[in-house]
């Protein structure tokens, strides 16, 4: 996904119910989905980027188990390094965007 996990998806089954041919919402799973990013919190919480939310560890193992996932895949934040692990490698954020902005000199990666 491009952003990260959303309250109101909690199993993949759920993303067959988003109607995706349509212009982004404000809020919605849609939203979120873009737009929600990892936290060191519990649970959820308000973003402020004024999108989607932040999510925590707990959040991430919890979808998971649910699905019977070992990683979530997700872009939207810049990683230095091209990628990031968190929350004991449960979920990574890949980078493809090298020197981001032409000014960043982060590295990229592709997975």
């Amino acid at each position: 996904m491009h952003g990260g996990l959303s309250p109101n998806i909690k199993e993949v089954s759920d993303l067959d119910k988003i109607d995706r041919f349509k212009e982004v919402p404000q809020e919605g799973a849609m939203c979120d989905l873009l737009w929600s990013d990892p936290e060191m919190i519990e649970g959820w919480s308000v973003s402020a980027r004024g999108a989607g939310y932040l999510f925590g560890r707990d959040t991430v193992e919890q979808f998971c188990y649910t699905n019977g996932f070992t990683l979530v895949a997700r872009a939207h934040q810049l990683a230095m390094e091209g990628f990031k692990y968190m929350f004991n490698e449960k979920l990574i954020t890949v980078w493809s965007a090298p020197n981001y902005t032409y000014r960043c000199g982060n590295l990229a990666a592709i997975m």
